[in-house]
Order: C-alpha cells, then sequence, then structure tokens
C-alpha cells in the first residue's frame, strides 16, 4: 500500500505574529499563530510546521508558551523550529506539546547534534531542515534564516543528516521560497531517489499542479506551504480532492 502524501501548513512566526516573505526577506502579517494552527487542524491538515524564524538570527529560544498554546488547540503532529541547539531545547519542545523538532543552522554547526536527538529521542522526533539556493551550477546550503551561505551542498549534507539518524528533511528551495512558481523538483527528485528517509517539499507553491507535480515528479513524500494556505488561495480540502483525481494518494 502507497503511503498517504502529506500537506503541511507552515507557520513562519516572528514576534507572535505568523508572516510570510518572499525569499525570506519583505516580511508581511498574515494572523494569530494559535488560530491558524487550529483552523489547519480543522481543515483537515496532515501536520503543521511551526518555525519561530528569527530564533536563530537573534540567538532567542522558541517561545514555548505559544507553543503550549497551539499544541493546545490541534489534533495532528506538530513540528517545531528555531533556536533549537541543544538537547535541552528539545526536550522543553517536546514537553510543550510538539511531536518533532525541525534543525537547521544548529546542525550544520555541530552535526553531532543531528545522532544526539535521535539517540535521545528517537529518529522520528529529528527534522533537519535544509535552505540551499542554486548558485553556480550547485545548491549551496544556507544558515541564520538564508542570510549566510556555507561551504556545504545539498546533496552531500542530506545524506550526511540521513546517516547521522535523520528521520525526515525539509528542504526549502530559496530560489523558490514564496515566487509561487513550483518546486524545485529536479532537486526533490535527486533526493527522493537516493535518500531512505521521507523528503518534504518547500518553497514555490502557487497552485493546486504545482502541488502534483511536488509529488509525482519530484517524488516529495509531504509538500509544505504557507502564503497559499494563509491568505486562503488554496483549501486544504479542495486540494486533497484535486491530488485524488490525478492519482496522488492522500487521506482526504
Amino acid at each position: 500500500m502507497t503511503l498517504a502524501k502529506r500537506i503541511i501548513p507552515c507557520l513562519d512566526v516572528k514576534d507572535g505574529q505568523t508572516v510570510k516573505g518572499t525569499k525570506f526577506l519583505n516580511l508581511r502579517y498574515a494572523g494569530d499563530p494559535v488560530e491558524l494552527g487550529k483552523a489547519y487542524s480543522e481543515q483537515n491538515a496532515d501536520e503543521l510546521v511551526f518555525l519561530d524564524i528569527t530564533a536563530s538570527h537573534e540567538g532567542r529560544k522558541t517561545f514555548t508558551d505559544m507553543v503550549k498554546r497551539v499544541a493546545a488547540e490541534i489534533s495532528i503532529p506538530f513540528t517545531v523550529g528555531g533556536g533549537i541547539n541543544e538537547l535541552a531545547d528539545v526536550d522543553r519542545m517536546l514537553n510543550a506539546g510538539a511531536d518533532k523538532v525541525s534543525v537547521n543552522s544548529a546542525a550544520l554547526r555541530n552535526p553531532q547534534l543531528i545522532d544526539d536527538i535521535a539517540g535521545h529521542f528517537g529518529s522520528q522526533v529529528c527534522v533537519v531542515a535544509i535552505d540551499a539556493d542554486f548558485i553556480d551550477g550547485s545548491w549551496v546550503c544556507y544558515i541564520n534564516g538564508g542570510r549566510v551561505p556555507t561551504s556545504r551542498t545539498l546533496f552531500e549534507w542530506a545524506k550526511e543528516v540521513s546517516d547521522r539518524g535523520a528521520g525526515e528533511i525539509l528542504f526549502t528551495s530559496m530560489k523558490h521560497d514564496g515566487v509561487k512558481h513550483g518546486f524545485a523538483n529536479d532537486a526533490l527528485s535527486r533526493l527522493s531517489d537516493t535518500l531512505p528517509i521521507p523528503v518534504i517539499a518547500s518553497g514555490g507553491a502557487g497552485t493546486k499542479e504545482h502541488f502534483r507535480d511536488a509529488f509525482l515528479t519530484g517524488k516529495a513524500d509531504a509538500a509544505l506551504a504557507a502564503s497559499v494556505f494563509h491568505y486562503g488561495e488554496i483549501k486544504i480540502s479542495d486540494l486533497k480532492r484535486y491530488l485524488s483525481t490525478e492519482g496522488v494518494s492522500v487521506s482526504l
């Protein structure tokens, strides 16, 4: 039996409000994260991702009380990221109600963190987010919310992440983020073909067809989006019905 593909709304949170930008900049406000989380849970989203997009950059810890408030309102799996640098941060997020944590900058700076999270809490808890941009023929990984390039490239870092015990990879194409021209399906397909763990597509959702292509061409296990859901451009129930008619296995 084919595993159902997952649709995941993402709440990028800054100063307690959900925001959405284009290519990680030009942020505008999109609503209260608790209300949005509750609405998505009721609309049959498969999971939810909550990212404190300023936490890593400004060295702040994710607002634990907001995670608690969001978790109290939803009944679907819930991933939290932003400013998670050590096991104590993971413990705090799980106690606040998160099911999984997403690490990005901290894992690139200290890859052993992946082993530690997987070893202490299980691989299923550890999602590694990779922000990459296609520059001069290769996918370069970035840290600090897409602000700082690193020496690592997408495919070799993704393999190391998987080998170290991560349960999933959340790949955001910075070139595609917020511009709604479709996901980075070539890179997604290569990741999906070469990795034994699920790949979540992020960056580029603008139409229902984009989701279809991420699953059928990009071979992604899940697709994440923000603004098309937050602003009501695509309703999750409509999207799932459409995907089902296009031959994509989803939970209706």
